[in-house]
């Protein structure tokens, strides 16, 4: 029986992994900092589909809380077979317009948070010889949009290097680069996205199942949806100049 650890699991992409990880069988431990929406989502799969759900409240911005996740995703007793790092948000304003200790809890979420739990799941998995990490990162990682594109270009290259050093053992490692998806991710940021076309738009359910598809070929970055395959594409033959043109007048990226 396969074990997968999800990040941010109460809403949106994290939700839509929990749901579909338990939908092919697996056992889930479920970690956010909401303990009410775990717990009901908890009950909601266990009723559905009939597997073990373990609830992990913590706030991923705290590092003693952080570590206990870490300690989780580390166990041999009870060994975490799927990894998913999803936990994210983003703030409104500007970088210098934000109270540092704000972009320091975002970066500790967003950056710090998968490079701990990577490497607690990473050694462990890696002992095992087998094992999967998914760190949902972002099609802002490839711009040049304040911190959270910065982050998230960082979960990006550092996926892509973890996913280097684990080849040949058995464990793989996928970075999720979604585009505009619809969650509550943009309400919560309090961000008006009414002008953003239909086409834009994706939803959490297909990028989940192209993303664990993804997983299974063992490809390293999973870009769901034709339109941002070829969005990234031409990211990453830009020169820098222009992608710094076209992300100027953001006040930091929206995708996911």
């Amino acid at each position: 029986m396969t074990t997968a650890l999800v990040t941010g699991a109460t809403a949106g992409i994290g939700r839509e992994f929990a749901v579909q990880l338990a939908t092919r069988g697996d056992d889930l431990v479920l970690v956010a900092r909401d303990v009410a929406r775990l717990e009901a989502l908890a009950d909601e799969l266990r009723a559905a589909h009939g597997v073990e759900v373990e609830v992990l409240p913590a706030d991923l911005s705290d590092r003693e809380q952080t570590a206990r996740v870490a300690e989780r995703v580390a166990s041999n007793e009870r060994p975490v077979d799927v990894l998913v790092n999803n936990a994210g948000y983003s703030l409104k304003k500007r970088f210098l317009d934000n109270d540092v200790a704000d972009e320091e809890a975002l970066f500790d979420v967003l950056a710090r948070a998968v490079l701990v739990l990577s490497h607690a799941a990473g050694n462990t998995m890696r002992s095992r010889g087998r094992g999967a990490i998914v760190n949902v990162s972002s099609v802002a990682s490839f711009m040049t949009s304040g911190t959270y594109s910065a982050t998230k270009s960082f979960v990006t290259v550092f996926t892509e290097g973890l996913a280097a050093e684990l080849r040949g053992t058995g464990v793989t490692a996928t970075a999720l680069c979604p585009g505009f998806t619809r969650t509550e991710f943009h309400e919560r940021a309090d961000v008006d996205m009414s002008r953003l076309p239909d086409l834009a738009w994706l939803d959490a359910p297909r990028v989940v199942r192209d993303a664990l598809a993804d997983v299974d070929r063992g490809k390293v970055v999973s870009v769901p949806g034709r339109r941002y395959k070829v969005a990234v594409a031409a990211l990453r033959l830009l020169p820098r100049p222009l992608v710094r043109a076209q992300s100027r007048s953001a006040h930091r990226p929206s995708a996911d």
